[in-house]
């Protein structure tokens, strides 16, 4: 699409072992359109954390790309060899990482690591780029005082902030969020998403969020990708796809979470049976299968594709 920043193409993700390989992620393709914010949400092991790092060359050895195309506008960039991803890395792509205090050095004050990203890719000078970096965190909300605090000093919404500030002082054309506020009270949550939004849209980045939240994936996102087990189950319109989901895994997922308005409050809540299958035991056909209660033949030994209809599901193959 002409107007996609990102855009990845049959991506398969392997790492290998004594016994052969993993597949980590399987043949997943979608795009990301500028200044949109998409949603990629799933259990815990469903891939969305890789899908992340593969996108920013940060997969850990002995994982790597095993085929599929990864484009940044018109820039493939799963090949790129260590300088230009240095280049893309901070510069046109960052990340905010789920725990703020691991990705900040403590032996540092916020002020220096904002400056020192502001002097390895943008061409300004130390005064410009201490200017930048004060008006960086007062994008955020920090009081300009801080510069000089160290990260233990900040309470762990205001280190979520300097990490917001870290990732959009490069001015990025697209920001992965890896669960940027699992670690946060619901108060400080929707504060952190609600100026992720604000700053996002005034500066027209784009946004890949990972989340295991469906309440964030509603209130923050454009479209949403749900993933199970490093595949593709449905991809859509935030919107349309919680109104009406298709495929058996994204209803399981928006039945179980809670919902003040249902009633839901004080009653047991739907449950998927069963377990995401490890990387080492997957199913044959439709991943899905085994947890599935619209199960048909074809599913035990096919495995569906996206349809246009945005489900990987044999139930609407007919549509």
């Amino acid at each position: 699409m002409t107007d996609s920043i990102l855009s990845v193409r049959n991506l398969r993700v392997v790492i290998p072992h004594r016994h052969g390989k993993l597949v980590a992620i399987d043949n997943i393709s979608f795009h990301i359109q500028r200044g949109e914010i998409i949603g990629f949400v799933g259990e815990s092991g469903a891939g969305k954390s890789m899908t992340g790092a593969a996108i920013i060359g940060l997969i850990d050895p002995p994982g790597y790309i095993e085929r599929g195309e990864i484009w940044l506008d018109n820039l493939r960039i799963d090949q790129s060899v260590r300088g230009d991803a240095i280049l893309i890395r901070g510069k046109r792509i960052s990340m905010i990482f789920q725990d703020p205090l691991t990705s900040l050095n403590p032996l540092r004050t916020i002020g220096d690591q904002l400056m020192e990203t502001i002097l390895t890719h943008l061409p300004l000078s130390a005064e410009a780029a201490r200017k930048k970096a004060i008006a960086g965190l007062e994008e955020v909300d920090i009081d300009p005082s801080r510069f000089g605090a160290y990260p233990h000093e900040f309470s762990g919404g205001m280190r979520q902030r300097v990490v917001i500030a870290l990732a959009l002082c490069a001015e990025p054309e697209l920001i992965i969020a890896d669960e940027p506020t699992t670690a946060l009270d619901v108060s400080v949550q929707a504060q952190v998403l609600d100026l992720l939004k604000r700053l996002c849209r005034e500066r027209g980045a784009s946004v890949m969020l990972i989340t295991h939240d469906m309440g964030v994936i509603a209130e923050t996102t454009d479209r949403v990708a749900v993933l199970y087990a490093g595949r593709l189950a449905e991809i859509g319109p935030t919107q349309t796809l919680l109104s009406n989901p298709k495929h058996p895994y994204t209803r399981g997922l928006i039945a179980s979470t809670p919902s003040v308005e249902s009633g839901d409050i004080g009653t047991h809540l739907f449950q998927i049976r069963g377990t995401m299958p490890r990387l080492d035991a997957l199913p044959p056909g439709c991943r899905f299968h085994p947890r599935c209660e619209q199960i048909m033949a074809r599913c035990r030994s096919e495995q569906p594709e996206v349809a246009e209809n945005g489900a990987a599901c044999f139930l609407y193959e007919d549509d």
